[in-house]
């Protein structure tokens, strides 16, 4: 345990930020051109994590998080999304946090302490699931996988309406003036304002900064004109230069080959790349917007003499994202039904949807291979910062770490036990590397599997194996040494095969352990999400477009008549 005292006021108290898409290079302290400064502060007092890794997609990095037990003993093995007929009554796949696993917020709650949280939660909306039945004591938060940031509204035809709560209670307006990030941190400070000052507190900051639509206020976003405007691949070679210069990854990287598919900055029409940028731009303004708001609350703590006696985590929740929204006409006449628009002027503003795209997300990423939904390096390995009472400061430490070692760190550092009648907690405490006892948790010969539809790794010392699936993955099973490249550009697969054999009977018995149900042979994440949201657009729209076809039919019909009238 840190040097906290056991009980009583003077436990520390702790804050987690959860940020939401954000690549391996996109903060300041990482190697960003990106101006996040409260964070790179953190990261100069404390812990700054460059071997950290995380699910490929929220909703199971989140139930990692909150639990420290693999996702397929949580009931969130997936995206709702890609929930497949074999999980049906299948435990630890239930869709929503299961109540076999406590949340680490359940465990602090035995020890005494007091809990809230604001912003995505995606973990479930039952009265069993919501963060009010799982140990916070005040909630503000987000069940959808994401949603607007200026208004009260979906972001995607998969979801009728954005599920916002306020602890039992569906939220059904926000004040005129909301912008998420402001928002939920304003939520959080009066959460904590109104606690009981005599207990220590566990706060949850989760923003929606950077997920889909970016966006963010024109004084952020303004300052990135023009710096994006030599392209992706300048960006992603800067972002390795980087990364390297400050000692994140060894000299040796490389980066590996871009995925098929891919966009050629030089073959983009001028409108395509003037989206391209002003794209760009949102995502940096709308991440210097949630520093500084992570900013504002680390000033109000530090106000009320709180700060020095509170541990803060951040992270973020996979790597970049990659979707290109518009490539699917029906989803861009979705975006038009619901008024939003792609002028480049206003970007980022209120009624705007911007993306940055497979090409951006790269950069990102940089310089690790692919991003968010995938299971290579940058879909996978993500910021992780720790600063705060008993923390070394201990610069960058390059030890492998996982998700599931955040709950049981936690509990360490609050001196609480983990409550015995539930699922047990399988991540490993870091407390002896953030004092400075140790560089890693794990030894050479430990392993640690990790898998989700279909996305597989296994991490073993140096080694990583792993198979990504479509729609940038071809589902076949690659080895990397990660010490020499961690870019992941040198497939050892056929050079050592012995490791190979090895590695995949590890991974074997990974996922013989937690419960994986395989998917189906040419299972497709991205094909089946572009298919309910089709389901969902005809669902929603089906009879008006019905009609409006009909008319166009009648119009064509009554038109043809009248030729063929005049022709006789």
């Amino acid at each position: 345990m840190l040097s906290a005292p056991a009980s009583g006021d003077e436990r520390p108290n702790i804050l987690i930020v959860i940020l939401d898409d954000i690549g391996f290079t996109d903060l300041g302290a990482y190697g960003s051109e990106i101006a996040t400064p409260h964070m790179d502060a953190l990261a100069a007092r404390g812990a700054q994590f460059t071997n950290f890794h995380v699910a490929p997609t929220c909703a199971p990095t989140r139930a990692m998080l909150m639990t420290g037990a693999d996702s397929h003993r949580t009931g969130i093995p997936t995206l709702e999304h890609l929930v497949i007929p074999e999980y049906q009554d299948q435990p630890g796949h239930e869709g929503e946090l299961n109540t076999a696993v406590a949340t680490i917020a359940e465990h602090l709650q035995a020890a005494g302490y007091q809990s809230f949280i604001t912003g995505k939660w995606h973990l479930g909306r039952s009265s069993t699931s919501l963060p009010a039945a799982r140990g916070f004591d005040r909630s503000f938060i987000l069940d959808s996988s994401g949603a607007d940031n200026w208004e009260h509204r979906t972001y995607l035809p998969h979801y009728t309406h954005a599920e916002w709560w306020e602890d039992f209670e569906p939220v059904q307006e926000f004040p005129d003036n909301f912008y998420s990030s402001e928002f939920l941190t304003d939520r959080l400070i009066a959460y904590i304002g109104d606690r009981d000052v005599n207990r220590p507190f566990l706060a949850v900051l989760s923003l929606q900064a950077n997920h889909i639509p970016l966006q963010a206020p024109r004084e952020f976003t303004e300052r990135y004109a023009g710096r994006y405007d030599a392209g992706w691949d300048v960006l992603r070679d800067e972002r390795r230069s980087a990364a390297i210069a400050l000692g994140l990854v060894p000299e040796s990287t490389e980066l590996a080959e871009q995925p098929q598919g891919l966009r050629d900055w030089e073959q983009l029409s001028r409108r395509e790349r003037e989206f391209a940028i002003a794209s760009r731009e949102v995502a940096a303004g709308m991440l210097e917007a949630a520093d500084h708001h992570v900013g504002r609350l680390l000033d109000w703590l530090d106000a009320q003499g709180r700060l020095e006696n509170t541990l803060v985590i951040v992270l973020s929740d996979n790597g970049p994202e990659y979707n290109h929204p518009t490539d699917n006409w029906a989803f861009g006449m979705w975006l038009a039904m619901q008024g939003y628009s792609l002028d480049v002027d206003d970007l980022g503003e209120r009624r705007t949807y911007a993306f940055i795209g497979p090409e951006w997300a790269t950069a990102s990423a940089s310089p690790l291979s692919l991003f968010k939904f995938h299971a290579g390096e940058g879909g996978l390995r993500v910021p992780l910062i720790v600063a705060g009472p008993g923390v070394e400061a201990r610069g960058l430490v390059s030890g492998f770490s996982f998700v599931t070692d955040i709950a049981p760190t936690l509990l360490d550092i609050a001196g609480a036990r983990p409550l015995d009648e539930r699922e047990p907690i399988t991540g490993r405490s870091l407390v002896p590397v953030l004092t400075g006892q140790a560089d890693t948790i794990y030894g050479l010969d430990d392993a640690v599997g990790l898998e989700m539809s279909g996305m597989s790794a296994l991490w073993r010392g140096d080694w990583k194996l792993v198979r990504s699936m479509p729609p940038f993955g071809d589902g076949q099973w690659r080895l990397f040494n990660l010490a020499t490249d961690p870019g992941e550009a040198h497939d050892l697969a056929d050079s050592e095969p012995e490791i190979l054999a090895s590695m995949m009977e590890a991974y074997a018995a990974y996922e013989a352990r937690v419960g994986v149900i395989p998917v189906p042979e040419g299972f497709n994440a991205a094909e089946r999400i572009a298919a309910l949201g089709w389901k969902a657009f005809l669902d929603q729209h089906g009879l008006m477009l019905i009609g409006l076809g009909m008319l166009v039919l009648a119009l064509l019909g009554g038109g043809l008549i009248l030729v063929l009238t005049r022709q006789r």
